[in-house]
């Protein structure tokens, strides 16, 4: 990914319980300092002396601990270790509960170039936000041609080949009341480890469709917000080809086909088009048919089981009526 710096941070677009309501109030020199470890550090060990194993390299978050330890320091007029705090390079300093620390410490922090951040959250609720904002930046990510929409609470990423009609299927599963989350460009991020989130690789052109025949559409317009979503995880890919007669197509769905992206593995579904099938629909039935797998039925294991059981009753009716002949 690109630097990620603190003025970024700063200008990050997050709203409600994800808004980290941060404001600069000293050391601007230092806004274009990067942030290279998605971590925070609690600094209250450095601020006693102690530097061993000192993590500079992350954001430094001080709450109502550190600020009253800070306040003990000042009165006795003991700058020795704030001093020595500000000689390493941070990306920048954080002080919680909208504590303002006192002017002494603002000259050193601005002295040092090192950018002075407050926020109104408490410092449990601002690390929490705060490490999501810092996982998902971070996060690996990748971007994919496909169309990816929300569908019975499932998030279906649909792929093929330019021209298959991906976004026109897409654009029935709307009018069916189905929402779209990104067109032609998705952006995947892999966090926590083994969850995909997908969104609009571009933000400006977010929730538009381009239809060939017809152009450029807005679904935002055309059908409300209740029709977009700005992001979802990914929880099947289908993938649409052209019908090839030579091609053997699964008919019974045993088995369990997955796709890999960034390390994750991901159902897989593979449906061939030609006229006369309604993809939308195929594409409806394999979002339920996905959410009842999550609940553990597995219609396809259960047929076969039905069949086995219909076989072995069958032989013991035969068995029986062959010894009941003699």
């Amino acid at each position: 990914m690109n630097k990620f710096t603190v003025l970024d941070l700063l200008n990050l677009d997050l709203k409600e319980h994800d808004a980290l309501d941060l404001r600069c109030i000293a050391g601007r020199s230092g806004l274009v300092r990067p942030i290279e470890i998605p971590d925070i550090n609690r600094p209250g060990l450095a601020l006693s002396g102690f530097f061993d194993n000192f993590a500079f390299q992350r954001i430094q978050l001080f709450g109502r601990g550190e600020y009253a330890y800070l306040e003990k320091l000042f009165e006795e007029h003991s700058f020795a270790s704030v001093e020595r705090f500000f000689q390493n390079e941070m990306p920048c300093v954080i002080f919680s509960h909208s504590l303002l620390p006192k002017d002494e410490f603002i000259e050193i922090c601005t002295a040092s170039g090192c950018p002075l951040l407050q926020t109104s959250l408490t410092t449990t609720d601002f690390s929490a936000r705060i490490m999501r904002a810092l996982s998902n930046m971070f996060a690996p990510k990748q971007t994919i041609h496909g169309v990816f929409v929300e569908v019975f609470g499932v998030g279906v990423l649909i792929l093929g080949e330019s021209g298959v009609g991906k976004s026109e299927a897409a654009l029935e599963l709307i009018t069916h009341g189905h929402r779209l989350v990104a067109d032609d460009a998705v952006e995947i991020r892999c966090v926590s480890g083994n969850i995909l989130l997908g969104s609009g690789a571009n933000k400006v052109i977010g929730h538009h469709m381009e239809i060939r025949g017809q152009g450029i559409l807005n679904i935002t317009h055309l059908h409300g917000v209740s029709a977009i979503r700005d992001k979802m995880e990914i929880q099947l890919v289908v993938h649409l080809e052209n019908w090839d007669a030579s091609k053997n197509y699964d008919r019974l769905g045993d088995l369990d086909v997955t796709t890999e992206i960034l390390g994750v593995k991901i159902p897989y579904l593979k449906i061939p088009v030609k006229p006369g099938r309604n993809i939308p629909i195929l594409i409806e039935t394999a979002a339920k048919n996905e959410r009842l797998k999550e609940m553990g039925y597995f219609s396809a294991k259960e047929f076969n089981q039905n069949v086995l059981k219909w076989l072995e009753g069958e032989n013991a009716r035969t068995l029986y009526l062959q010894n009941s002949d003699l």
